[in-house]
């Protein structure tokens, strides 16, 4: 989701390039495959991330179910809680209210000027691009899965600020195409782009639920990012439309 935004300006001072196992509990260390759920191993630190964006993201939730209207405690979320709270955000939310909604959590978690201060401490070039894919890797393992970086071309210039996500650990579990692109990869695209002054682009796939991160690219329109044209995956999703040529959630 977009938080990897706002952890970004938290680790400014840390970076480790490659790619790393995630503390998956699968016997290859590597995603499952196509059609089955990646089990993972969440530690300590991956506790913390969950607990702390879910409970900024339950702020602007919807009605909850009876059994969860105790209000969860911070070590009660888990990956699959977080999820949850990511839907119950986008019931009775248009498009654009949903991306303000993951804005507004961002800009939250954020020490006061620390966009002002990216922008002085990483202006847009070959250097920043490349640190900040390099960031993504270690630190956003928790959120999205294993990752690593990769070479990419930006304006004719070949440079390492790509990074490859395996297998989206956020697509995988909510299986919403609305919720990957309106609530990941528009607004973190926006945040970068806009906030931070570094362009950025995600490209999800569908078919194997990879997703390429490019630093230094800027976004393409909504009306023209394919990504934004993509139907319900009918099979995995719980909220799909089988008969909508494109996720509601995108249209609306």
């Amino acid at each position: 989701m977009a938080a990897i935004a706002s952890l970004q300006a938290i680790h400014l001072n840390f970076g480790r390039r490659g790619s790393i196992r995630c503390g998956i509990s699968e016997p290859s260390g590597e995603p499952a495959p196509v059609g089955q759920k990646t089990r993972y191993n969440d530690g300590l630190a991956e506790r913390v991330f969950m607990g702390l964006f879910a409970r900024k993201m339950d702020k602007f939730g919807g009605s909850k179910k009876k059994n969860e209207m105790k209000e969860k405690g911070f070590w009660d979320y888990d990956y699959e809680s977080f999820v949850e709270v990511s839907k119950r955000v986008m019931q009775g939310r248009s498009r654009t209210q949903q991306q303000e909604v993951v804005r507004e959590v961002l800009i939250s978690m954020l020490p006061p000027g620390a966009p002002e201060q990216f922008r002085k401490l990483f202006p847009p070039t070959k250097w920043a691009a490349e640190f900040n894919a390099a960031l993504t890797v270690p630190f956003f393992h928790w959120l999205v899965g294993p990752s690593q970086v990769i070479e990419v071309e930006v304006n004719g210039v070949k440079q390492r600020s790509g990074v490859r996500i395996k297998k989206c650990r956020y697509l995988e579990n909510s299986g919403c195409v609305g919720m990957c692109v309106n609530m990941c990869k528009i607004p973190t695209q926006d945040f970068f782009t806009n906030e931070f002054g570094l362009p950025l682009t995600m490209n999800p796939n569908f078919d194997d639920m990879s997703c390429e991160m490019i630093y230094g690219q800027a976004p393409p329109a909504f009306e023209d990012d394919p990504a934004t044209r993509q139907p319900c995956l009918a099979d995995i999703c719980s909220m799909s439309n089988p008969s909508s040529p494109i996720c509601p959630k995108l249209q609306a």
